[in-house]
């Protein structure tokens, strides 16, 4: 008690001291909100900001976890030193400390950075402005590890959060007024900033570089690629991997976006503490069962050939698509974002659906890039306030014909 009036004591009396908000921000972290109700006709509940961004930092550990693991495995897979799993998840050759340390010392670094760079402009921000330092980095903090390549340098990554913290989200006002995603708008300016790094195939597995030069010396490697496979279906290879690998994880691709199954899981673990939309994440997938039915009867049409560049990832099986590149990790983990999405139930449907259909058709339609998932969720976060706009105006409208009807 002694040191909870203590600290009462020193927060009066340095109220008005300009780093204030920053003390603040570490006291009350983990615990209660530095300003709390006690008594009042007020409306308790146990949930507020700060738990609900650790809720869904909850759901993305198990992502976290599986990719520190997958970064070791995919490293000593393209070194030659292993052999491919065959498609079971609890396979030993997958789960050992020798790829959860590669892993660990990969990703660590890029969690500090993000965090340590992000949380610190935070900081600044509400230090020059007076106000608390706000939460909702502590979600876009652990995103941003998890949708960047492995081996992406740190001073790239503390640039593009500098851009997409203060252009992203600061310059609209802070948490809850920011139109973008700022997980996605970071990755954006690492896409269009540094598009080698972001495209190329030697970022996805960490030791890729070094597994070419080891061939080109006259090693005996086996040939294993270090392209994600959406990379390899908008070249026209051959897929080597099977339908399993690719929805356990075990796939080149960014730190969190590779295991479908544990996305799912996160995703039930958001819809039952009432944090993700299911409607966003439903529509978002019919969405792109969609456009992959579309293209795949394009394909069947015979209006394709396979001399097109388009071929590969048209006749790419529609529900495919749901299990390879970022789009289930988008789907579940971004384009829920309750600041960015649409906020009505109608445009709830519309809205994700939309990030679905346009996830798809970015993908087939611009081979240089086929991840379309992140600028579906861009574009529809830009579209989102009008989505909600029309859907309130039709329900005005449905609402004034009904009045009319009963006083006529």
């Amino acid at each position: 008690m002694g040191l909870k009036q203590n600290l009462h004591k020193f927060k009066e009396k340095n109220k008005n001291k300009k780093w204030i908000p920053a003390f603040n921000a570490i006291h009350t972290f983990l615990y209660l909100p530095n300003e709390i109700t006690h008594n009042g006709t007020h409306i308790k509940v146990a949930d507020d900001l700060k738990r609900t961004m650790n809720t869904v930092i909850m759901a993305m550990i198990p992502c976290l976890i599986f990719g520190m693991f997958n970064a070791g495995y995919q490293h000593h897979l393209a070194l030659g030193d292993i052999q491919a799993v065959a498609g079971s998840f609890f396979s030993s050759e997958f789960w050992t400390m020798d790829n959860f340390l590669v892993g660990f010392w990969k990703i660590v670094p890029l969690i500090i950075v993000s965090y340590g760079v992000g949380l610190g402009i935070e900081f600044i921000f509400a230090i020059i402005k007076g106000h608390e330092v706000e939460e909702g980095y502590l979600v876009t903090g652990m995103l941003v590890p998890l949708i960047v390549p492995i081996d992406i340098p740190l001073w790239m990554l503390a640039v593009a959060v500098i851009f997409g913290v203060v252009i992203g989200k600061e310059v609209f006002g802070g948490t809850g007024m920011n139109i973008l995603n700022p997980a996605l708008t970071i990755r954006a300016f690492l896409f269009f900033a540094y598009p080698t790094w972001m495209s190329g195939d030697k970022v996805w597995v960490h030791g890729a570089v070094e597994r070419d030069q080891m061939i080109a010396a006259g090693e005996n490697l086996d040939a294993v690629s270090g392209e994600t496979i959406l990379g390899v279906l908008a070249q026209g290879k051959e897929v080597t991997h099977s339908v399993s690998e690719m929805f356990l994880g075990f796939i080149p691709g960014s730190v969190g976006e590779t295991s479908t199954l544990l996305i799912l899981l996160g995703g039930l673990f958001l819809i039952f503490s009432k944090i993700g939309s299911w409607r966003i994440m439903l529509s978002s997938v019919l969405g792109a069962i969609a456009m992959g039915l579309i293209f795949n009867g394009v394909v069947d049409s015979g209006w394709i050939t396979e001399s097109s560049k388009f071929y590969g990832l048209m006749s790419t099986p529609f529900w495919h698509h749901l299990i390879i590149g970022g789009f289930a990790f988008g789907t579940v983990f971004m384009a829920t974002d309750p600041v960015t999405a649409s906020q009505t139930t109608k445009g709830k449907w519309i809205y994700g659906f939309l990030v679905g259909f346009i996830s798809i058709m970015i993908r087939v339609f611009n081979p240089a890039y086929p991840e379309g998932v992140m600028l579906a969720i861009l574009l529809m976060n830009v579209f989102a306030p009008t989505i909600d706009h029309y859907v309130v105006q039709g329900n005005v409208k449905r609402r004034l014909k009904r009045v009319k009807v009963k006083t006529a």
